[in-house]
């Protein structure tokens, strides 16, 4: 039967209608049955070694085109949807977000699980089943305001089985149950993604906006991810979330493990665990535990763990490295603390180093302390970040394990961050090159034979404006916002986090507001666009996002400055405006503090689509400025060094560069001016100006007046349009390196070993 024969039975057996006289929503629930059809007739991949891929957060986005991507059927699929008067795009609107992740570490998650199957590797995803995500951010007053993500409907990708774990807790014990999700390789086999719930869960508890009672552990478990943290009660439900994960996962392994015939004693070579930030640390202790339960003495279990786990670093940030005070897992996770104590009495027989001890002087486990020493692969996830790493943040552990350290430069899978959200770039490139690079990302290369090719230079320039005028269109009909595609876009969309400084972009968009005021116009339109949820209780992040709310509220109705400025901040961001954002983009803003961005995935994507960056050194933008070359990227600001000294020596006064500097006063200032108070809270923007010039933890003045220049050097570099079409082109040349799959490749013949 044909795939158009096959839709048809479909839509006729469910609806009693034609595909032509079915609904949108008719259409999407029939596609997803008929994906989830093939899916089950594909092979399962296997093989006597697997990786389980533990990780708090998998934003997968919506899989509809992803997997008739990677069933080779979606230009199929959306030419029989043509032939009867449908869109793939109105059809793909219809699905709900999957809103189990928040920024790049769950996307990078979703990209690495994609890119496992598709090299054929054995390989799952374990994590939990949040049914309100982190929340649903809405605008109020400009003022973000967090709201339920509910995102599960009856028919979805998530599959129930019959799989089922007790996990017991200090003071209560709860039945879980699993849910699979197929993972789908690019024209290879399928991979799960395991998402473990609890059956006692109760919606209801949500009364008004993410407010629930947070002592009700069976009853709120997987409500949310990351649920508040500023009080106990948050810190200990974010402790029982985390052990629900690793038992479930551990008990998964082991069970699958004996189905297998593995032997235990040697389970190392049939298992690999990838514990994915320090969220899934607990696995350590508890498969230790777990394996002694199975008869394995104390000395053999740590030996088996310590060469089955391996630990992925994502941040410098100390307060992201979490500590638990000893307290609350003694009430939480009895059962692990004797594991724990005794896995930090054996650090501290050997090394006298108070840095590396697993609990400190306060108390406190250093989760990532037990991952280092009770794995066997420690990774950065970019150069920059592993040398720091080894240099200076884990320097006292580099010491001890250096065999240990590997880099890992993080990827981004193409299928779905050109194939999907970018399809007549795709097409155009297939057109030039072939289609070999959807394989072999390397081979995007061979557009660089097309520099100096004025018809390939346009038509790349054409798609580039095409996309630009759909988000206009998309913006328009979501938003309400109308911003001229014939403007530069400028978008910084990622997590809202000082380090990132959101703030400082702020303030150039003042100091661009004030400049128009005083008569210069910039020759091309700027069009300023945000996305970013702050965390409910990252009082600054919320205040960033009252600035910015205000600021666009007062530039988009200014008749002398909005011909020439519009500032847009995008509701509720997540991988679907990405996915809209991403393609559209003429300035990449990457411009965290140097040294504080692990890697950053989004700066991969917006180069992939022809975007030029715009940043400082840190992260992934090193590799990017390597690739490309100087003149087809803007760095500016401190180097790492020069800001990891400064830390150290604790020498950095904003206050001093405010009072010393007019214009950064000046645009400093104006947060707490007349116009802006008029429009804004006062108690958020007193406390956002008084941070900046007080504290500025992570130097946005600093950097500001190199990063004004740089900027407006590359808007009127723009100007040149044939330079910065070259520009366009070299980086979607240079993109092949950042492909997931060869992360990937590099997991398995450098830590995980599959065979």
């Amino acid at each position: 039967m044909s795939l158009q024969e096959q839709l048809s039975a479909l839509t006729k057996e469910k609806y009693g209608k034609d595909i032509a006289a079915c609904s949108n929503a008719e259409v999407y629930y029939s596609l997803l049955n008929l994906t989830k059809d093939m899916t089950a007739k594909t092979p399962a991949i296997k093989g006597d070694k697997k990786i389980y891929y533990i990780s708090a957060e998998f934003l997968i986005g919506k899989l509809l085109s992803n997997n008739l991507i990677n069933l080779g059927i979606y230009d199929e699929v959306k030419e029989i949807l043509a032939a009867n008067g449908k869109k793939l795009s109105e059809i793909e609107e219809v699905e709900p977000e999957p809103s189990l992740g928040n920024g790049g570490l769950g996307r990078l998650a979703a990209c690495f699980i994609d890119s496992i199957a598709t090299l054929g590797l054995p390989g799952e995803g374990i994590g939990l089943n949040y049914h309100f995500g982190l929340f649903k951010q809405v605008f109020e007053k400009n003022l973000q305001k967090e709201t339920k993500n509910d995102w599960i409907e009856e028919q979805s990708w998530l599959n129930k089985t019959d799989v089922s774990f007790d996990v017991e807790f200090g003071d209560c014990k709860v039945k879980s149950v699993l849910y699979d999700i197929d993972v789908i390789g690019y024209e290879n086999g399928v991979n799960k993604l395991r998402l473990f719930d609890v059956e006692t869960l109760d919606e209801s508890l949500v009364k008004d906006g993410i407010s629930f009672d947070k002592t009700d552990i069976a009853k709120n478990l997987t409500l949310f991810l990351y649920p508040d943290d500023s009080d106990e009660a948050g810190n200990l439900l974010r402790i029982y979330q985390q052990y629900f994960m690793v038992s479930n996962g551990a008990q998964l392994i082991l069970k699958e493990a004996k189905a297998n015939g593995y032997d235990l004693h040697k389970l190392y070579e049939h298992v690999v665990i990838q514990i994915n930030d320090t969220h899934p640390s607990m696995v350590i202790p508890e498969l230790i535990r777990l394996l002694k339960e199975e008869g394995i003495d104390t000395d053999e279990a740590i030996e088996i763990v310590s060469k089955t786990c391996a630990y992925t670093n994502h941040t410098i940030l100390a307060e992201a490295l979490e500590k638990w005070p000893l307290s609350y897992l003694e009430k939480v996770v009895p059962q692990l603390v004797p594991i724990i104590k005794e896995l930090d009495k054996r650090v501290a027989a050997k090394y006298k180093e108070e840095k590396v001890q697993i609990i400190d002087k306060d108390d406190r486990v250093h989760m990532a302390h037990m991952d280092i020493h009770y794995g066997f692969s420690v990774n950065g996830v970019a150069y920059l970040h592993t040398e720091i790493l080894k240099n200076s943040e884990l320097n006292h552990f580099y010491k001890i394990y250096p065999e240990k350290f590997n880099n890992k430069t993080n990827g981004i899978t193409f299928r779905r961050w050109l194939l999907s959200c970018n399809p007549e770039l795709a097409a155009y490139i297939t057109e030039l090159i072939g289609d070999g690079y959807k394989k072999d990302a390397d081979k995007l290369e061979d557009l660089l034979k097309y520099i100096d090719d004025q018809k390939v230079l346009d038509k790349i320039k054409d798609i580039k404006k095409e996309k630009k005028v759909e988000l206009a269109a998309y913006l328009k009909e979501t938003q309400n916002v109308e911003i001229d595609p014939n403007a530069i876009f400028d978008i910084q969309v990622k997590r809202l986090h000082e380090y990132k400084r959101q703030q400082m972009n702020a303030l150039y968009i003042i100091y661009k507001y004030l400049d128009i005021k005083k008569g210069n116009k910039p020759t091309t339109p700027l069009t300023f666009i945000f996305g970013a949820k702050a965390a409910p209780a990252y009082v600054i992040a919320k205040d960033i996002i009252h600035l910015i709310l205000t600021l666009s509220e007062i530039i988009n109705n200014d008749p002398e400055v909005s011909p020439y400025m519009k500032v847009v901040m995008v509701e509720n961001y997540n991988v679907s405006k990405a996915e809209k954002l991403i393609p559209a983009c003429d300035v990449s803003e990457q411009i965290s503090l140097a040294s504080k961005e692990a890697s950053g995935t989004g700066n991969m994507k917006f180069m992939l689509n022809g975007a030029v960056t715009l940043g400082t050194e840190d992260g992934a933008n090193v590799e990017i400025a390597e690739l490309v070359g100087e003149d087809n990227i803007y760095i500016f600001g401190e180097k790492s060094d020069a800001v990891i000294e400064h830390y150290e020596k604790a020498d950095y006064v904003s206050k001093d560069i405010y009072d010393e500097d007019e214009l950064v006063k000046e645009i400093v200032d104006f947060i707490i001016s007349d116009e802006v108070m008029a429009k804004g809270s006062k108690e958020n923007l007193e406390r956002l100006h008084k941070e900046l010039i007080v504290k500025d933890w992570f130097m946005t003045l600093l950097d500001i007046k190199d990063y004004i220049a740089k900027k407006d050097q590359m808007f009127k570099d723009y100007e040149d349009q044939n330079k910065w079409k070259k520009m366009m082109l070299t980086n979607i040349a240079k993109a092949g390196f950042f492909s997931s799959d060869r992360t990937i490749a590099e997991y398995n013949r450098d830590i995980w070993k599959l065979k």
